[in-house]
Parts: C-alpha cells; structure tokens; sequence
C-alpha cells in the first residue's frame, strides 16, 4: 500500500519560521532544547514503549507502570540529570504513575509548610526516593470542603504523640493518587485537636508501610479504590484508600511551618505566616494551568494532522476530494482551540513569573496581592481545564470515526485529562471563589482601595460601564486595544450587576445560592480577560523568526473573536458591543480562519512533539495514516487466533441450530 504523506506539501506552504516558533512555544531557546533531547531520548528507549497500554489488564498495566517509573529514576541517575531535565523526562514518559504526586505534591508540601527541622529531615530522603510520599487530603465524603475533613489527629500529652484515627466511614481517605499499593509515606491531612479544642485541618507526616516489606504498619488500612475511566489512562495509578485506626506519630511529624503544638499540648501560630501555604497553591495552579496547554495542544496536534490527511467529497473530474481542514466547518471548530493552545501556553508562562513573585513578597511579609493572586489562579485552573477538557472531545469528533479508535490516541488522552476537572478543586467551586472575591471588589470601588494586578480594570469600572464600542468595519475588530476595551466591559458590567443583584437579598448568603450561576458566568468572563491581556502582552514583547510575531496576532485574534462569537449574548446584554458589531466580529473570524489555513500544519509542529509522545496514528508527522491504521488493527490479542476462542461454545451452536432449550 503506498504511503501517503500530504504533510511535505503543507509545510512549505507556512509562512513563517517553524524552529522559532518552536523556541516561542516552549518559552526559550534552553527550555527548547531540554525538552527536545529529552523527548528523543524517552522516544528512542523500548522500555517506554506505550502502544499496547489500552490492551493490558490493570494488573499488567499497574506492574509496566512500576517497570517505567524504576527505568526512568535509573535513567535520571545514570545521565546525572538536572532537576528540570528529570521533570521532562517524567513528562514525556507520559503514563500517571506515583512519583507524580511525590514530586508534585509531596515534596512542595514539605517545602511549602515544613519548619527547617522538618525540612532538613524528610527532603533529603524524599529526593533520593529513599522514602516514596503521597498527598491524603481527600476524603470518601468531603473533597472541595477541605473544612469539612473527619480525620483526627488528637494530641495525647502523657506520650508526646498524636494519634490518627479515622472515626467514620466517610473519613476513609480517598483518591490520593500513589497512596493504593506504593507509597510509604503520606502527608495526611486531619483536624487538630489539643485538651478537647479543635483546631482546624492540618498536615502530618506518617508512615504507611515498613520499608523492609512493604506491608502496612499496625492500624493501618490501605489498597486501592479500583478501576477508573477508560482502557489504559489513569488506570495506571494506584488512587488509593486509608483508614486509621489510633495509630501513633511523634509530635514533630505535624507539619510546623506555619503553625505547632509545643510539648505541652499548646497549640501556637509560629513566627512564619500563615499565607506562606499559598505559595504551594500558587505553584500547583500553574502547573495545571501549563499541563492544559500542552494536553489541549496534543488534542489539535493529532486533529489537525488528520484534518489534512483526510479528505472527502468536492472531488471533480475524477480529480481529489477535498481534504478535510478546507472546510470551514471544520475550521470553525479546529482553528479556535489551536489559538486557545497558545493563549493558555502563554497565560501558564505569565503564572510562573506570579508564582515566583508571589514567593518574593511572602517572604518579604507582603501579602498586600495574595486575595487577588487567589482569584486568578483559582480562576485559571477552572477555565483552562474545563476547556481543554471539552476541547478533547470535539477533536475526537472533529476525527470522525476514525477518532473514537483508541490507536487516534484521543480516547485514552481524554480519560486521562478530564479528572483535571475535579481535583485541586472543583472547577464550579472554585469559579464561585472567584466570584466571592469580583463582589468584594466591587463593593469596595468607592472607598479609595485600589484595585491591582488582574483586577486593575475595575478602577475604571465607570468608564467601562459607559463605554460603547467604536467598531465600524470588521478590520476595527483586528486592533488588540478594541478587543480588551470590549472584554473589559463585558467582565465589569457582568459583576457590577450581579453586585446590583446581591444588594436585593436581605441576606447576602441566600443570594449567592440563587444567583450562583450568574456569579459563575460573571468569574469565567473576568478569566478570559485575564487570558486575552496576557496573549496581548506577550504581543508587545520582542518575538524574533521571520513571520511568527505575524501569526501570533492572527491566533491571538482567532482566539478573542472566537470567545466573543461564543459569549456574544454576554457582549450584547451588557451593552459592550451592538449585534452589527457582533456580526462584523463573525466576518472578521471567517477572514482569519482562511490566514491560518496555510500555515496550520506549521503551527502544531512548533510543538515539536515526537510521535512517540502524541500516541496517535492519526497524528503522525509522516501522515502516513491508513497503513499504519490498517497495521494496528492486527496488532488486537482478539486477532491472535482467525477463529475466535468462544466459538465452539457459543457461535456455532447457534448457527447449527443445537441450542438446548429448558423445557418450563
């Protein structure tokens, strides 16, 4: 069967300078080549082999996993990897597994809430995995209410020890990703409570499983919560149960960063401020928010590949159908999440820079943008998760039928990327944080207080509530000072009015139940402002390579035009723009879409993701596609056998008619 490779053809066609755009994406010329060596290296390794992962039964699944995550760490060793370069290779290794959690999760904790004893005791152990941790905060019956945690940690006086103890059913840990059948250690979160006083949920180092045979210790109840969904994807983790029963900690193994309880039983705040535990919120929340860009970006990757390969109808004379990305139906649907790829990529960038100089002022005692750091990092999280979630899944469509194969790589990426929804907060709950935080702003706009960072805008609330949108012909839609004017109005006047509405409730809690979902809508318009100024920023800065400046502006303006088509209801309703000048916005999208055209191929290999990383035969960069899809279809174990087991049994008793009926 000859190969068909339509992908040489579209890359001469880009317009601008792919190797640039590659260091653009990946954030510098370093950062580029890092990730480059690093995923090559993981490409070229048979152990990391991942094709026939959907196939395996958990229990094949789970021991691969432990085969990879041990080759890894002998790999990182041998090769005396950096930090950052071990970070990538666990990245692009691409199976969830436990180190996940004890690099993301474990080790910031301690770093983040541990006094320098603590430190000095645990983090070596933890860097040389002497010591494997997890995070056992969630419960069987509370995750977003971390308020509501059951588990106790009482402090008995006569030992100078904490008992943990799980009192209920519901108090069962639940979901902690490593904590099922590996880890030995966790950082288990429980209520406080000293001389009969409760005070609050706080973390405890504690021992699971002997480090000489692995079993769990004495009051000790632990495994895994089962399979999860999709063939392969998390399924790989061992998301674990924890119950306990009295067990027995030392006092110094509470957590004392921020708060400790002497050898009396006194519970006391410690010098250090308490908000020092937002630092690890901020870096968690920025990690998610660049893990979304780059699951988002592999979802476009493999559907734009396959959207050029593709083709159908239009043929005339005899001559080639139409491939598939020419039209605009498709493009409609395809070309916004490519923008919404490299909006979130560079809103994630921005966030790393607000991570270290949160850090800064924390430790400078200034906690003066802490309130509004916590709304734009809660805000993000939301937004970017729940939209690269559902843009998973049109890409999956956006394939055909061809996308619903677990060889399209689509499936198994999306089941692995949807509990992004959910964990380190729900994404609904967290939105009504955001919320909280926009009606407590707008309450204070005539009492002098300044509005900053991301909230800025709301300092010119009553200019924006004012404003009308000076749009006459669909190109005015093109200047970037237009579209943030517009986002800024629509995001003021969304929660000024719900400030109005609240007003109307004699109790303000009763009208944040009933005006939920608008307060919703009014956060996730005040986050797509904040996405739409950091596109725009990174605009201003000096982007070198011929042409990618240019076809960043096209995607930021895919991106924001895209956005106001979608929410054009929004935009109206407040009174921002007119519907004429929602529909030039619509013209002015129809003539972008046709200037990403040539250059989409381009575009998703900036990426630079080998074919190893994607998993996808639909989005390899040969576009050597229905070969290799027929080729994949043999490797299934139902093909092992041309007759299929059961058909002795079952098939041909019913095909010779010598089905035994019970006589009733």
């Amino acid at each position: 069967m000859e190969a068909l490779d339509y992908h040489a053809e579209e890359r001469r066609k880009a317009e601008f300078d792919v190797e640039e755009m590659k260091i653009v994406w990946a954030g510098s010329r370093q950062a580029y080549e890092i990730s480059d060596r690093v995923a090559r290296l993981v490409a070229s390794d048979p152990v990391f082999r991942k094709d026939n992962r959907t196939m395996l039964s958990r229990k094949d699944l789970f021991k691969d996993t432990l085969r990879k995550a041990a080759h890894a760490w002998k790999r990182i060793i041998e090769l005396r990897l950096s930090e950052e370069e071990a970070s990538k290779l666990r990245f692009f290794v691409d199976q969830p597994v436990f180190t996940d959690l004890h690099w993301g999760m474990f080790i910031p904790a301690i770093k983040g809430q541990g006094n320098d004893e603590q430190q000095q005791k645990w983090l070596p152990m933890a860097y040389k995995m002497q010591i494997i941790g997890c995070y056992a905060q969630t419960e069987l019956g509370h995750g977003s209410n971390v308020q509501g945690l059951e588990t106790t940690a009482i402090f008995d006086p006569e030992t100078d020890e904490f008992v943990i103890h799980s009192p209920t059913l519901t108090s069962s840990k639940w979901w902690p990703g490593g904590l099922g059948k590996v880890s030995t250690h966790a950082l288990v979160y429980a209520r406080l409570i000293t001389d009969g006083q409760d005070h609050g949920v706080h973390g405890f180092i504690v021992q699971l499983r002997s480090l000489d045979d692995h079993l769990p210790l004495p009051g000790i109840t632990v495994g895994d919560i089962g399979m999860k969904f999709g063939s392969g994807a998390y399924n790989s983790m061992d998301n674990g149960v924890l119950r306990f029963d009295h067990v027995r900690i030392p006092r110094d193994q509470m957590l004392m960063g921020v708060s400790q309880v002497t050898r009396e039983g006194k519970f006391m705040q410690s010098d250090v401020p308490r908000q020092l535990v937002y630092g690890t919120m901020v870096y968690v929340r920025q990690k998610i928010v660049a893990d979304a860009s780059c699951a988002l970006s592999r979802a476009v990757c493999i559907a734009t590949r396959y959207s050029v390969v593709r083709r159908q109808f239009g043929s005339h004379n005899g001559g080639p159908e139409t491939q598939v990305i020419d039209y605009k139906t498709q493009q409609s649907r395809l070309f916004p999440l490519l923008a919404s790829a490299y909006a979130f990529r560079f809103v994630g960038e921005w966030l790393k820079w607000l991570y270290t100089d949160v850090t800064q002022r924390l430790q400078a005692s200034d906690f003066s943008t802490l309130p509004e750091v916590h709304a734009c990092t809660a805000g993000l999280k939301s937004v970017t998760t729940s939209a690269t979630a559902d843009a998973i899944e049109e890409c999956r469509k956006l394939c055909g039928g061809h996308g619903y194969l677990s060889s399209s790589g689509l499936p198994e990426l999306f089941a692995v990327y949807v509990p992004a929804c959910t964990y380190e907060g729900d994404n609904v709950v967290l939105l009504l944080q955001v919320a909280r935080f926009l009606m407590k702003t707008v309450s204070q706009l005539g009492s002098g207080k300044k509005p900053v960072g991301t909230i800025a805008y709301m300092g010119r609330s009553e200019h924006l509530l004012q404003c009308r949108c000076e749009v006459e012909r669909a190109e005015d839609w093109l200047k970037p000072n237009v579209i943030l004017e517009a986002f800024e109005a629509r995001a003021a006047r969304m929660s000024v009015t719900c400030a109005k509405n609240l007003n109307n409730f004699p109790n303000q809690e009763e009208g944040f139940a009933q005006l939920a979902t608008d307060l919703a809508e009014a956060a996730v318009a005040h986050v797509q402002l904040i996405i739409v100024s950091k596109f725009i920023e990174k605009l201003q800065q000096d982007i070198p390579g011929k042409g990618v400046k240019r076809q960043l502006e096209i995607l930021f303006n895919v991106y924001a035009l895209s956005l106001l088509h979608k929410h054009l209801g929004d935009f109206v309703a407040s009174g921002c723009i007119t519907p004429k000048q929602g529909a030039l916005a619509n013209e002015q999208l129809r003539l972008l879409y046709s200037q990403v055209r040539p250059n989409a191929i381009a575009l998703v290999d900036a990426f630079n993701y080998t074919d190893h990383f994607l998993g996808s035969v639909l989005g390899r960069y040969d576009g050597n596609v229905y070969p290799k899809l027929y080729e994949e279809a043999w490797k299934d174990p139902l093909n092992e056998t041309v007759v299929p087991d059961g058909y002795h049994e079952y098939i041909r008793p019913i095909l010779k008619q010598h089905i035994r009926v019970a006589r009733l």
